[in-house]
């Protein structure tokens, strides 16, 4: 059960944002010296007429922002905290604005229920204790059964016949008859009703306090229910009925949660209206909604938490066991204990984990040229340090925004920064990082697969083009998704189905990836590694930020500028806070043919682009056609494969530029040649739809052809698919 602190209820009847108290009767009650006064609580305005009255006091010719006309509503709309009226002194419970009316002393803090004020000393026929005369006292009334006298113990303690709670000196009914004692709690709950706005009919107090489950938020509660006698299903926990129908979260979770908004009440989620939102979770625990549950929403976006979650109040110890990420954490580590920790993501497209973890911070004397065999490149390697030298070898750094794509053949990760290195031959573009060119051939006790040295090999060589599976070793990490805590690899047993990755919401079952211990937090491998921070697209102007959550002030719905398909905004994506527009993670490294290329069903467990690693382009020559071939990634206008007959959109192909030949990579023929300048052309692990996968398995739809080049793809691959942390240097 949760902590609720006592607040005013809005019903949709009686809005309460200021009380009017107005005084009329006056009772001389027997329990207090001093005159009593009937006070009836009247709202002071609805939230409508607030509303209203503020527009009409606006010049109708003077602008106002809508965001000024934000901040009024929340001002009007703000439900005042540990507000209630008092405490009655009979039964001693709280006063609420829903009882309407009641009694007070003008003179002292003296306040009765009305209808606790109105009963009278000796009542008959009470329906609990029906034919005989009950008569009311503070102190507790017992009757001596011979009958000689009535002895009165002002000090006894005593169990009420009904509710079974023991009391001490507090109001009651008592038969002298029967020795049957009740508390005043009691004798009225048929005058504590409610018209609550989550119902249609009005409710009334049950007897005696209950262990119930509550039908506004489905927890099992001990206490005060109200229920309908008109629909016996329905029952709320008085802390639920009371409810504030708008709070700012972050005030009743110690800051553990924040939402600049208030969130306001709703008592239901309809099917209809969830499916439309692609099935949301709270945003505290990550559990999805029932529809007839009530919970809290945001408005002005789409921000849903549970009702028991927003209003639980954790303490701030608590907090290294916060749930998924959503909440403040506290740094559970120290960084002396972890000096290999990676964090993720990485800043931008152009990095990844052999570029963060093996090359020397320190000072490097650069080659102006590199002679010999670089990655089986044979003609030598000049250095371009300077835009004068960019102009003279006819070549532009990696450019979204021009839509001109470089990459580097051992990494294939953008270059978009000099220095670099390109192939001497202007016909060949063939280029590396100057950090490339720096990997270390063997690698010794790496900690993801200390037992054996790692080999740097060019390609793999038992794979057509180089397409292979890497199984990614590296053993902790932190990311900003789910900031302080660890995440350490794991696989995930074949007999556990219910592991969710948090980027793409797709099963981990059977899959390597990264979790925390002390949380359920889980994420793909490749979703942690291969989703930068920031990326720029040519379809926004502004750099494009990585989001973990839906866009605060965005309350629509959300669709992918590059495919156009809406997308559920609790799936990672891109975003672009100033132009509100928004990108698939999959659909945002797409710079080149993205209006043909893209699609919602053109990704790895949707958040992963299905040819991250591979670099497209250059000429080969194979067994099963006479003129060379090129190396594309196959769009709708390319039709049916020459061989298989097959749809060739979304696939890696081979098309001849001389005739209409064109066909996949796994119907082409033997590799004969490929040009010197795209040596890396299918590098690294990335060539199919689980190219990006971390289980070391091979895969399914990489050719089977064999032969290999020693022109193919020279990725900076280390020595297998279980190879360590960065069996490829572009494994992130």
């Amino acid at each position: 059960m949760y902590k609720l602190r006592p607040l005013i209820p809005l019903f949709i009847e009686h809005v309460y944002i200021l009380l009017n108290i107005v005084a009329m009767e006056q009772l001389q009650h027997f329990s207090h010296q001093h005159l009593l006064s009937l006070i009836h609580i009247q709202p002071h305005h609805s939230i409508e007429n607030s509303d209203k009255e503020y527009e009409d006091d606006q010049d109708p010719d003077q602008d106002y922002d809508q965001d000024h006309d934000y901040d009024h509503q929340d001002k009007d709309d703000f439900v005042v905290e540990d507000y209630h009226v008092g405490k009655c002194k009979m039964c001693e419970e709280d006063i609420y604005p829903f009882h309407l009316c009641y009694y007070s002393c003008k003179d002292c803090d003296y306040f009765l229920h009305k209808f606790c004020a109105e009963f009278p000393t000796t009542q008959q026929d009470h329906p609990l204790h029906l034919g005989h005369n009950l008569t009311l006292s503070e102190i507790f009334q017992f009757h001596d059964p011979d009958g000689f006298k009535d002895s009165v113990t002002t000090d006894r303690v005593w169990d009420c016949a009904i509710c079974k709670i023991v009391r001490e000196r507090f109001y009651n009914y008592h038969c002298s008859i029967c020795n049957f004692t009740m508390d005043i709690i009691c004798s009225t709950i048929t005058k504590q009703k409610m018209d609550h706005p989550s119902h249609p009919h009005q409710l009334v107090g049950c007897f005696s306090r209950i262990i119930s489950l509550c039908h506004a938020c489905g927890n099992e509660h001990s206490g005060t229910f109200y229920h309908c006698t008109t629909c016996s299903w329905f029952r709320i926990h008085l802390d639920c009925a009371l409810l504030p129908t708008k709070l700012l979260i972050q005030q009743y979770t110690n800051e553990s949660f924040s939402h600049e908004h208030l969130l306001t009440l709703a008592y239901s989620f309809p099917h209809i209206e969830k499916k439309a939102k692609f099935y949301p979770s709270c945003r505290v625990c990550g559990v999805a909604f029932n529809s007839y549950k009530w919970h809290y929403r945001c408005n002005k976006c789409q921000y849903y938490v549970h009702v028991q979650c927003a209003t639980s109040t954790s303490e701030a110890f608590m907090s290294i066991l916060m749930r998924a990420g959503f909440g403040k954490t506290t740094k559970n580590f120290k960084d002396e204990d972890h000096p290999n920790l990676i964090k993720c993501p990485f800043p931008d497209e152009s990095f990844n984990l052999l570029k963060n973890l093996f090359i020397n911070k320190g000072e490097f004397i650069f080659k102006r040229q590199i002679d010999g065999d670089m990655f089986n490149h044979k003609d030598p390697l000049i250095l371009l340090d300077t835009q004068a030298s960019l102009l003279n070898k006819i070549v532009s750094l990696h450019d979204p925004m021009r839509k001109v794509e470089l990459l580097c053949n051992g990494c294939v990760r953008p270059i978009m920064d000099w220095p670099f290195y390109k192939c001497s031959e202007h016909h060949c573009d063939f280029v590396l990082h100057e950090w490339c060119t720096r990997l270390p051939f063997e690698i010794q006790d790496q900690p993801g697969h200390p037992e054996h040295t790692l080999v740097l090999l060019p390609k793999m060589p038992t794979n057509f083009l180089g397409f292979f599976n890497v199984n990614i070793m590296w053993i902790s990490i932190t990311h900003d998704a789910h900031p302080n805590h660890v995440l350490r690899r794991f696989k995930c047993p074949a007999d556990i189905t219910d592991r969710y990755c948090w980027a793409c919401k797709d099963t981990l079952n059977e899959l390597w990836g990264f979790h925390c211990p002390t949380c359920d937090f889980y994420v793909h491998t490749e979703c942690a590694l291969f989703i930068p921070r920031t990326i720029r697209h040519k379809y926004d102007k502004h750099p494009l930020l990585l989001r973990y959550n839906p866009v605060e002030n965005l309350s629509g719905e959300y669709f992918c500028e590059i495919c156009e398909d809406a997308f559920d905004p609790q799936l990672w994506f891109y975003h672009c806070g100033i132009c509100s527009s928004s990108m698939h993670t999959a659909c945002a490294p797409l710079i080149l043919q993205c209006e043909q290329s893209t699609s919602s069903e053109f990704t790895y467990a949707d958040s992963i682009f299905k040819f991250i690693n591979v670099k497209f382009g250059g000429t080969h020559e194979i067994t099963d056609h006479l003129h060379p071939v090129t190396f594309v990634q196959g769009i709708n206008a390319d039709g049916s494969c020459t061989t298989c007959d097959d749809e060739l959109q979304y696939d890696a192909i081979f098309k001849c530029l001389e005739c209409s030949f064109v066909c996949h990579i796994s119907c082409a023929g033997v590799l004969l040649s490929s040009d010197g300048g795209t040596d890396s052309d299918a590098s690294s692990d990335g060539g199919t739809d689980s190219d990006a996968s971390s289980d070391g398995g091979t895969d399914s739809d990489a050719p089977s052809d064999g032969s290999t080049d020693s022109d193919a793809p020279s990725d900076g691959s280390t020595k297998s698919d279980a190879s360590s942390d960065g069996s490829t240097d572009n494994d992130a």
